[in-house]
């Protein structure tokens, strides 16, 4: 219910873009970011700015070569991008905060019942994905003859 303390905790006009974290937020979010490799050199860019930077590709949809100039650069995003998506990084942020947000709720952190339809069975009947055959359509040779062909023979 939107009552004035819910609208102050989620007014997000002091931030720079409405996607950027809060610090109530970065709180939440900073235990699940990993550390740099040991033995490497050390981490540049603040973890912060980089995920400021993801959540703006999200929010906004834009292409990342239009990242605003303040943002990290968009090889930069990408790259963490990638490698947290390759290592689980971004698979453990979401199922913390799912947890997080059905404790909140009142609920289980993890649901222990799953609901099944028909057609959900049907296809675990059949073997799933791996039996089904892979059709391709043979080309086949058109009977008529072509324009093409009709002007060579001809000429």
């Amino acid at each position: 219910m939107w009552t004035k303390e819910n609208r102050a905790r989620y007014d997000r006009r002091g931030l720079r873009y409405p996607s950027d974290l809060t610090d109530e937020e970065w709180a939440v979010l900073a235990p699940l970011i990993p550390r740099a490799k040991r033995g490497g050199n050390e981490r540049s860019m603040d973890e912060r700015s980089l995920i400021n930077g993801l959540l703006y590709i999200l929010s906004t949809g834009c292409q990342w070569r239009a990242i605003p100039k303040d943002l990290p650069p968009r090889s930069t995003l990408f790259g963490y991008f990638q490698r947290w998506e390759w290592d689980g990084t971004l698979e453990r942020i979401h199922h913390a905060l799912y947890q997080q947000c059905r404790a909140q709720a009142g609920r289980d952190e993890s649901p222990r019942a799953a609901i099944i339809d028909s057609q959900s069975v049907k296809s675990a009947e059949k073997g799933g994905p791996r039996l089904i055959r892979r059709v391709t359509m043979v080309g086949r040779k058109s009977r008529e003859r072509n324009a093409t062909s009709l002007l060579i023979r001809s000429a």
